[in-house]
């Protein structure tokens, strides 16, 4: 692969992004991309060779510092492991939080302990990690949090519930933190894949090659499109979507009705509360 004239190595760096589950798939792209576009990079995963040979690789392509960090994220002694970079590495200005597992199997077909794992690893480790590194960007008043989500967050009855919950919860998470951390200057953006073409298929139980091909994304144009979309200043990019325009007036509806969603009378058409005369 030919590097990207942008990617100078004597060129100022942008910081150093952190990335989970970034031994293949998208957090791979994510590395060659970022680093292409001055970025240090941490990667972290379970696979050390993988780990290794994709450092290696960018490395020598874009002249920037890659560092590995092998973890397994089902681990707590490794997951606290990454907190602790996170937290104590003030070069870090990005965490992509990607790792993540999927299910595609109905609720009542699947194991509950799997879930409980997929929950485990794309919820709380997810959170923790986002605990980790967003002080640190609020005090130095900049940093960049992408939490990769997927469609199913709005479009829970299209794969496993669990699955489809769990990246609501990534959603809602960085949502509430776009609205808290407003005027700190940390940036938060919340990515929303659909179907891509990686290795998670196969984990969760359907090859990618039973998809309709016209589903399916290259993780390539995947990441392109989510680094565009942050480049634009989306806070919430859906790479499939036509125009973000249908996202923004789901947003809006959906803010319209929180201002009416608490109450202290029960809505009228219930008929419940009135006090009954005679």
């Amino acid at each position: 692969m030919t590097a990207n004239p942008s990617a100078n190595p004597s060129a100022k760096t942008q910081g150093t992004a952190l990335i989970t589950g970034a031994s293949s798939g998208i957090g791979a792209v994510y590395a060659d991309r970022l680093a292409r576009r001055g970025f240090d990079l941490i990667l972290v995963a379970r696979n050390r060779e993988r780990l290794a040979a994709l450092a290696d690789r960018l490395g020598g392509e874009t002249g920037r510092k890659v560092e590995v960090l092998p973890a397994d994220l089902t681990d707590k002694a490794d997951i606290a492991r990454v907190e602790a970079v996170l937290r104590t590495r003030g070069d870090i200005t990005m965490l992509v939080n990607n790792a993540g597992v999927g299910a595609t199997a109905p609720l009542l077909a699947s194991d509950i302990d799997k879930m409980e794992a997929m929950i485990s690893l794309n919820v709380s480790v997810l959170t923790r990690l986002t605990y980790a590194a967003v002080p640190g960007f609020v005090a130095r008043g900049a940093g960049t949090l992408v939490n990769i989500a997927s469609i199913v967050a709005i479009s829970p009855e299209t794969l496993n519930g669990v699955y489809g919950g769990s990246k609501a919860f990534v959603l809602a998470l960085s949502q509430s933190l776009q609205h808290e951390l407003a005027g700190k200057g940390v940036r938060v953006q919340a990515v929303l894949p659909g179907a891509t073409a990686t290795e998670f298929w196969d984990i969760a139980g359907l090859p990618v090659h039973n998809l309709p091909g016209e589903w399916v994304m290259t993780a390539e144009d995947m990441v392109d499109a989510s680094l565009a979309g942050l480049d634009q200043g989306e806070q919430v990019t859906i790479p499939a979507l036509p125009s973000q325009d249908e996202w923004n007036a789901f947003e809006a509806a959906r803010r319209a009705m929180s201002t009416r969603l608490s109450n202290a009378a029960p809505a009228a058409r219930y008929k419940v509360g009135a006090t009954v005369s005679g």
